[in-house]
């Protein structure tokens, strides 16, 4: 199972589909054990994972103030799958660096998505690949 369909609803699936796992107390496999970790780290978001027909299909515009969930969501579950393979190279030394100061994996984590978000608007902005060397300067300098 992919976590990175073609399409929103695809991702969103995911999420859904794993919450309702937990909640049955089912096996998770492959890319839901990740999205179970995340998912069980952001209670916040349970009451709106409980209710697919409200949000398989909502718009999270910015001009309204109110984070994407599932971006963030998905944007943990990016981080742990770098990790786990040190991809980009030196990922896994930043973050462990990150985590010697903060004391807090889910805080080191969202320091790392500041980053990765930033390098990631910086290679939409500018239509290239995102810059790898970038992206770790910035989690070195979050040290």
């Amino acid at each position: 199972m992919s976590l990175f369909g073609n399409q929103r609803q695809d991702t969103r699936e995911v999420f859904f589909r794993t919450y309702e796992k937990l909640q049955r107390r089912e096996l998770l496999e492959g890319i839901e054990t990740i999205v179970g970790r995340v998912i069980k780290a952001h209670p916040e978001y349970h009451s709106l994972l409980q209710q697919r027909e409200a949000y398989a299909d909502r718009d999270y515009l910015p001009q309204q103030g109110e984070p994407n969930p599932f971006l963030h969501m998905g944007m943990h579950v990016a981080i742990e799958e770098q990790l786990s393979l040190d991809r980009p190279r030196g990922i896994r030394a930043a973050y462990e660096g990150l985590l010697l100061r903060l004391a807090d994996p889910h805080a080191a984590q969202h320091q790392v998505m500041e980053c990765l978000g930033e390098m990631m608007w910086q290679a939409q902005w500018q239509n290239a690949a995102p810059d790898e060397d970038r992206y770790i300067e910035c989690l070195q300098q979050q040290r």
